[in-house]
């Protein structure tokens, strides 16, 4: 049996509804919802969500583990939220709010545009950005589509990275003495 599908998660102040193979978690305004697969199945019993899974198949054993995350994810991201900071390096490369779309300056002649979809919120302070909202696939997905315009490179360091991503520095080429 899968170590974390059969893991009850807590309800942590939530109201989780299950209709058919739609779960929904509500807190605080905040709404997400999933579909999961019909290898396993959803109860909510008191204050836990309790995933089970119907055989012993691959997939339902696959889908067990995934499925538990998936609402854990949820409860946690409506509740607390979840959020991703970035870092531009780079003698004046930039990045701007204007409206849902973030405009990069990263040393292209043009300037890149990322839309950023509701529910997610962008912050920058100078050349950090702070991208922060209730679902974490989507959260990831838009720091990941920013970083992608300007990947770090590692014999200048120049690049947009994650706060806590560290860079192994190379040294370049080495010009000797020609004899």
């Amino acid at each position: 049996m899968s170590r974390i599908g059969k893991k009850p998660v807590a309800l942590a102040g939530t109201k989780v509804s299950v209709s058919g193979n739609q779960v929904t978690v509500e807190a605080g305004g905040n709404r997400l919802s999933i579909t999961h697969r019909p290898e396993v199945t959803v109860k909510v019993e008191g204050d836990e969500v309790v995933v089970e899974r119907k055989g012993d198949s691959r997939a339902a054993k696959a889908m067990h583990g995934l499925t538990r995350s998936l609402i854990s994810n949820m409860i946690e991201g409506v509740t607390k939220g979840f959020e991703k900071n970035l870092e531009i390096n780079g003698v004046g490369w930039t990045a701007q709010l204007q409206g849902n779309k973030v405009n990069l300056k990263v040393g292209y002649a043009d300037t890149r545009v990322v839309i950023v979809p509701t529910g997610i919120k962008v912050d920058i302070q100078g050349n950090k950005l702070k991208i922060s909202g209730a679902d974490k696939q989507m959260v990831g997905q838009v720091a990941a589509e920013i970083r992608s315009h300007r990947t770090p490179e590692p014999y200048n360091g120049r690049g947009i990275k994650y706060d806590n991503e560290h860079i192994i520095r190379k040294q370049g080429k080495a010009f000797g003495s020609g004899a």
